[in-house]
C-alpha cells in the first residue's frame, strides 16, 4: 500500500487520550465456549495481526492432530522467512550497528517446558531455536555467541539476515537521526526531559520529512517505500509477533519472535524472549502474549499476569486490561508521556475464550487487530483498547532532537 506524507503526518497525531469509564462490550472472542476449565468446541490459533496469512497452515496441524507448540512454529515461521516483513527474522530491523538480532521464547503446555534465545545473529528462525534450547537443553535461555554456535552445531544454515531494505532504512536513520540514539535516561527516568522545541512543532515535522524524502531518493529507496522508511526512522517499531494455539483435548502452547527495537543499542533484548513477560502458558490456566514496547512490559511480567488473572477468575480480555492499567500506573497515569507508550496482549483461556487488547486503538482507518482461527476460518478482530487514538510511538531520543507533532486532547 503506498503511504503518503499526508497520511503520514495526519496518523501520527494522537486522536485522542480519554480513559473509557465504562466497562467496553467484550470481544466477540471474549464470550465463554463452554465450561471454564474444560476443552474448547473446537482448536483455537490467535496471533498479531502480522501472522495472519499462516493462521491456516498453522489450524491444519491442530486439526490433524499435531501438537500445539508445532501449530505456533507453524504461524511464527512465517513472518520470520519473508524478507518484506521488517518486524521478525529475515529483513528484520538491525540495531545502531546496522546489525540484526533476534529474539524468542516458547512455552510447551502439555510437558510444561520452556525455551529463549536473545541477541542472535546469522540465524532467521530463532523461534526454532529457542524450541531446540527446550527441547535439547537442561537449560531455558541461551544468548548472544552461544545461542547461535549451539544453532549452529544443531543444523541451523547461516544466513545474512540484513536485506537492502532494511540495509537501506537504516541508512536513512543514520544519516539524519544517528544522534537521536538511545542513549542516556529513558522515558520512565524521573531524569528524562522532553526536548524544547522552538517555533510551529508540525511545520518543522513537515521540514525533516521534506529533507529526509530528499535523502531516501539519494540513497535509491523504492518511491512505493519511503514514507514507510521515514515512518520506521521517526517512530522506530518494535517488530514482533506472537501466537499461542490450543487443540481440541484442551493442550496448549505460546510462543513470541522478533527483531526487537529498530536502532537498538547492540546487546539489548526486550520483552520478547523473556518467559513470563512476552510470552507464558500455563496448561491448568491458559496462554498470553505480547508485542509492543518492551521494556514496559518487562515490567508488568505481562504475559505472566494476565495468565495469573485468569486463573483467579478474570476473563481473558479483563486480564489484559488489568495488565495494561499496571503500565500506566508506573506512570502514575502521565498522559504526555503514555501517549508514546504502545502495547498489545494476546489472551487465550484454556476453554478455548480469547481477546486481544491494546493500549492505543490507533488509527480509525488502522485500528489495532489480532488475527484468529477457530474452525470458522481465519479473520481479523479488532483489540478492545484502554485509550482511544494512534500511539506517537517511541519517545524522543533520550540524545534527544526528535520531534513528534503536537498532542490532540
Amino acid at each position: 500500500m503506498k503511504f503518503t506524507r499526508r497520511d503520514f503526518i495526519a496518523t501520527t497525531a494522537v486522536a485522542g487520550a480519554s480513559l473509557a469509564l465504562d466497562v467496553p462490550a467484550p470481544a466477540q472472542g471474549d464470550q465463554k465456549p463452554g465450561p471454564v476449565g474444560g476443552p474448547p468446541k473446537a482448536p483455537v490459533i490467535i496471533c498479531a495481526a502480522n501472522g495472519y496469512a499462516y493462521l491456516d497452515r498453522g489450524y491444519a496441524v491442530l486439526t490433524n492432530g499435531g501438537d500445539t507448540l508445532d501449530a505456533v512454529m507453524q504461524v511464527i515461521t512465517g513472518p520470520e522467512d519473508d524478507p518484506n516483513d521488517d518486524s521478525v527474522g529475515l529483513g528484520g530491523l538491525p540495531n545502531e550497528d546496522c546489525v540484526v538480532q533476534l529474539d524468542a521464547c516458547c512455552m510447551h503446555g502439555p510437558t510444561r517446558m520452556a525455551g529463549a534465545v536473545a541477541g542472535v545473529e546469522g540465524i532467521k528462525n530463532v523461534s526454532l531455536l529457542a524450541k531446540t534450547v527446550m527441547e535439547h537443553t537442561g537449560h531455558v535461555m541461551l544468548v548472544g555467541e552461544g545461542a547461535q554456535k549451539f544453532g549452529f552445531k544443531m543444523g541451523f544454515r547461516r544466513e545474512n539476515l540484513l536485506t537492502e531494505r532494511s540495509r537501506k532504512t537504516w541508512q536513512l536513520w543514520r544519516e539524519t537521526m544517528s544522534s537521536d540514539d538511545w542513549w542516556g535516561p529513558g522515558l520512565a527516568s524521573p531524569k528524562f526531559k522532553f526536548p524544547d522545541t522552538a517555533g510551529n512543532i508540525s511545520e518543522l515535522y513537515e521540514e525533516r520529512i521534506r529533507h529526509m524524502e530528499k535523502l531516501a531518493e539519494r540513497i535509491g529507496i523504492a518511491p512505493e517505500f519511503r514514507m514507510a522508511a521515514i515512518e520506521r526512522v521517526l517512530n522506530p517499531p518494535t517488530g514482533t509477533i506472537h501466537c499461542s494455539s490450543i487443540n481440541a483435548k484442551g493442550e496448549m502452547s505460546g510462543a513470541t519472535t522478533t527483531s526487537g527495537l529498530a536502532w537498538k543499542i547492540p546487546g539489548r533484548a526486550g520483552d520478547s524472549p523473556i518467559v513470563g513477560a512476552g510470552s507464558y502458558a500455563d496448561q491448568d490456566v491458559g496462554s498470553a502474549g505480547a508485542t509492543g514496547n518492551g521494556e514496559e512490559n518487562i515490567k508488568v511480567c505481562g504475559a505472566h499476569t494476565i495468565v495469573e488473572n485468569m486463573r483467579h477468575g478474570m476473563s481473558p480480555q479483563e486480564a489484559g486490561m488489568d495488565a495494561l492499567k499496571r503500565i500506566v500506573r508506573n506512570y502514575n497515569g502521565d498522559m504526555q508521556k503514555l501517549a508514546y507508550v504502545d502495547m498489545s496482549y494476546y489472551a487465550l483461556r484454556k476453554d478455548g475464550a480469547y481477546a486481544g487488547v491494546c493500549m492505543w486503538s490507533g488509527a480509525a482507518e488502522k485500528p489495532r487487530r489480532l488475527a484468529v482461527h477457530d474452525g470458522n476460518g481465519k479473520r481479523y478482530e479488532n483489540s478492545v483498547a484502554l485509550f482511544q487514538g494512534k500511539s506517537l510511538g517511541w519517545p524522543p531520543m533520550p540524545g534527544g532532537r526528535r520531534l513528534a507533532p503536537e498532542q490532540k486532547h
